[in-house]
């Protein structure tokens, strides 16, 4: 917000759609360079690859099946952990938020969870689980305390003046749910759904890693690792780089669609 400010202050104009492009590709360009010389400079494979030489051995491997149901496969887990996080985490912060007991209950395990590091989990999942279950089981760790504060945050910040008047005008439960609530916590509730599906994807592909999960991208990346093939172990870098980039994106695009249409939805509920 100060940068904006301080733009708008000093008259200066935000850069158009095709200066910003023009400035990601020089710079990408310029990243992809200094790779290329370094890679260069070293002059072994094993240690450190060209980007050409893994871009080719990503175009190679994304021409096979097996590539593209480990991609799937691992999507789907990690998915499964995400919005099994969005839905627990959201529950409980609608409990913790109405009653205190649900509160002294569940904020000491959260803040447990919070405070964990992701390789406790992994290790603790090792044990209790299956190698296909941990990066649903990490994954969802990873997200819901996330969920479950954003969303805390947006119902303690709904405006008092409209709830008290949905009660001056008798709103039902459901109407004020959807005409006061929801429009308060819909932007915390996108910024968790951003930050979180790039946590858990990162999570999970380290679950699967430690757990060697077969047909997984996390299992490509260890086997990569213990025979040494770097070109596999950059190209299957860059598609979990790709893959993240891609999920935020579409997710982030998704809720914005949706934002914009609850809020009209609840403009017309509400009727005020």
């Amino acid at each position: 917000m100060m940068a904006f400010t301080t733009r708008i202050k000093s008259g200066v104009k935000p850069a158009g759609k095709h200066s910003r492009v023009l400035r990601w590709v020089l710079s990408a360009a310029f990243w992809l360079l200094v790779w290329q010389a370094a890679a260069m400079a070293v002059h072994e494979e094993i240690l450190l690859v060209t980007p050409l030489a893994v871009a080719r051995r990503l175009a190679q491997l994304a021409r096979t099946e097996t590539f593209w149901l480990t991609v799937i496969g691992s999507m789907l887990r990690i998915l499964l952990g995400f919005l099994l996080a969005m839905a627990l985490g959201t529950l409980l912060a609608a409990a913790t938020s109405r009653s205190s007991i649900c509160y002294t209950l569940f904020y000491p395990v959260i803040s447990i969870i919070k405070a964990t590091p992701v390789a406790s989990f992994i290790i603790l999942a090792l044990v209790w689980f299956s190698s296909a279950k941990i990066p649903i089981f990490t994954s969802f760790l990873i997200a819901m305390p996330l969920f479950w504060q954003n969303v805390s945050n947006g119902i303690a910040s709904t405006d008092r003046s409209l709830l008290e008047m949905a009660s001056v005008y008798r709103f039902g439960r459901l109407r004020k749910l959807t005409a006061v609530y929801v429009p308060s916590v819909l932007p915390y509730f996108s910024a968790a759904c951003s930050t979180g599906i790039g946590m858990a994807w990162k999570a999970g592909v380290a679950a699967e890693v430690l757990a060697n999960t077969k047909l997984s991208v996390g299992g490509n990346l260890y086997d990569a690792k213990i025979y040494l093939e770097t070109p596999d172990l950059f190209a299957w870098t860059a598609a979990i780089v790709i893959l993240s980039v891609a999920l935020e994106k579409g997710l982030g695009r998704l809720l914005q669609r949706r934002s914009a249409a609850g809020m009209g939805e609840a403009e017309h509920d509400s009727g005020i």
